[in-house]
């Protein structure tokens, strides 16, 4: 006799990812219980994820934690599994040991207690810190009771995908690299299929009739090494870590207003990424990268400001960017209209980002 069996209730997950920039300066945050929120709406509820740099707890001062709070009311208790870890922010490593913990919410304000993830002596002799960051990721599993319908479809979440993070890893431990390029006095290891199959240029290069298909060495002239590095990573892993590490940054969990000397860093950083976006796109022309054209593009395209218009501009003519063409040209004749300084935008033409 054929039995059935009905699901009387759901796990919804969700899983999050949270930078905390400018580590070392939390040291001197007054107060022991100082933290860092970030409200998260998830499963019909609203949440808090709290992040303590430092410990909040007497019995805990020196490790990095975080816990949840309930902010929104629940008619019944909100039966809830929360995990925690670090991330490695270049990818390359695996998380930190996961912390779980269960809690029934019944009302606005409840909270879980600390979830201690890694004391701050090991996380400054560890790869999870880089440039004075690190990220910690959140997992919320929300028991949810399913409604009375037939035979209710379950949904299982699938894994995210990580074959960027292999072929990081690849480039960085250089197995199996076949030919290394010399670049403005530094050398980078890579693998020729991988290249070829990712740019037109590059196949040619290696299995077409020309003479680097026999070489383990190339030299690239008129390109900073910093350069070459972001584009080698976008050609492994379809992305451009710079990018996202200031998109981090611009998202960084905050409740109070950051300190000058943050702000300064922010807006050099922005600029650096600038600089960078600009001398990508004319790496991405040169090698045939289509879609890393068009991220450059798109950088530059929200990031046009007084000193960076008319450079931005002449290379968006260069390589036929049209709707950043565009953008620069509407940017700098609404200066003009109101009544800005249009010398401000001319004195930057051709300063930066020309490759």
């Amino acid at each position: 006799m054929e039995i059935a069996c009905t699901d009387l209730t759901h796990v919804l997950r969700s899983e999050r990812r949270f930078k905390y920039t400018g580590y070392s300066k939390s040291f001197h945050m007054p107060g022991r219980d100082k933290h860092i929120k970030r409200r998260w709406n998830f499963g019909g509820h609203d949440w808090e994820i709290r992040v303590y740099p430092h410990g909040g707890e007497p019995s805990a001062p020196s490790w990095v934690a975080i816990n949840v709070v309930l902010l929104s009311e629940c008619a019944v208790a909100v039966v809830t599994t929360i995990r925690g870890c670090l991330v490695d922010p270049e990818g390359v490593r695996e998380p930190s040991e996961e912390i779980c913990q269960s809690v029934a919410f019944r009302k606005p304000q409840d909270k879980s207690s600390q979830m201690l993830l890694m004391p701050w002596y090991t996380l400054n002799k560890s790869r999870y810190l880089k440039d004075d960051s690190f990220i910690v990721q959140c997992t919320l599993e929300v028991l949810k009771e399913l409604p009375d319908i037939p035979e209710p479809e379950v949904h299982v979440p699938l894994p995210t995908s990580n074959l960027h993070q292999h072929f990081a890893e690849l480039l960085q431990s250089q197995m199996g690299a076949d030919v290394t390029f010399l670049v403005s006095g530094e050398s980078f290891a890579a693998h020729k299929y991988i290249l070829a199959v990712r740019s037109r240029v590059f196949k040619a290069a290696f299995l077409g009739d020309m003479i680097e298909r026999g070489s383990e060495c190339v030299e690239i002239k008129d390109m900073e090494a910093v350069v070459f590095k972001a584009l080698l990573h976008f050609i492994y892993t379809d992305t451009v870590l710079e990018f996202e590490q200031q998109e981090g940054a611009e998202a960084m969990i905050t409740d109070t207003v950051p300190e000058s000397g943050q702000r300064d860093e922010a807006h050099e950083q922005a600029a650096s990424v600038m600089a960078l976006a600009q001398h990508l796109l004319a790496a991405a022309d040169r090698y045939g990268l289509d879609r890393l054209k068009l991220i450059c593009a798109s950088k530059l395209y929200d990031g046009i400001k007084v000193d960076t218009a008319a450079t931005t501009l002449a290379l968006a003519e260069q390589y036929n960017c049209w709707e950043l063409q565009k953008r620069c040209a509407d940017f700098i004749t609404k200066t003009y209209a109101r009544n800005s300084s249009l010398d401000a935008v001319a004195a930057t033409e051709g300063t930066s980002g020309r490759d």
